[in-house]
């Protein structure tokens, strides 16, 4: 290479953790908001503050965006509702871990909980299922057979059970969320409250 030969380097983009997080915070913010059918990357660029070739460097397109956020809020989940619980734990033992375990997710999380919400009732409710993975399924599956066995639960179908079991609570902790119930009466969720429910619950459950 002679003295008027020239390299032309090329500037790499360099990938800032930061940066990633905004933008994640803000896709999760503006679905939750909007709905997926209302989330496009052009507005997501506005709202994080960087241009739509920013966000290409972190995603491929939005449909890589969304499962991202989806494994995330999804392990996440998983990770927080399985601490402390056993599927050999008895019935009311086990499902009132869940219940704690469940409502501090809410709780610390509510943009991850109203997203998975809706992701229960749109094309990507099978990705959200297949990434909650086989541990969480199994767990949870067995955690319902053995108290079955025990007779310390009635057999009814899946939709039922959880209808009965979890429906209530997450209906309080969204009172709580809002600080409002039936009436916009205000609603503050107390200890007494959830006790109350959650004896009525297994009042509804057991044999």
């Amino acid at each position: 290479m002679n003295e008027h030969s020239f390299i032309f380097a090329v500037p790499m983009r360099i990938r800032d953790e930061n940066k990633e997080r905004n933008i994640r915070d803000k896709a999760l913010q503006m679905i939750v908001k909007e709905g997926l059918n209302g989330f496009s990357m052009h507005k997501l660029a506005k709202a994080a503050g960087v241009s739509p070739a920013t966000i290409y460097i972190y995603f491929k397109d939005k449909e890589d965006l969304v499962l991202h956020l989806v494994r995330e809020a999804g392990e996440k989940m998983v990770d927080i509702t399985l601490k402390d619980f056993l599927p050999s734990m008895s019935f009311s033992e086990g499902l009132r871990v869940q219940w704690i375990n469940r409502m501090k997710y809410c709780m610390k999380y509510p943009d991850q909980m109203h997203f998975l919400e809706q992701l229960r009732h749109s094309p990507y409710s099978e990705t959200l299922m297949d990434m909650m993975g086989e541990k969480f399924k199994n767990t949870m599956g067995d955690f319902v057979s053995n108290a079955i066995k025990r007779n310390e639960l009635i057999k009814v179908p899946l939709e039922v059970y959880w209808s009965i079991a979890f429906a209530p609570l997450y209906n309080l902790v969204k009172f709580h969320m809002t600080g409002k119930s039936l009436g916009n009466k205000k609603f503050v969720l107390t200890d007494k409250i959830i006790n109350e429910t959650f004896e009525l619950v297994l009042k509804a459950l057991k044999p």
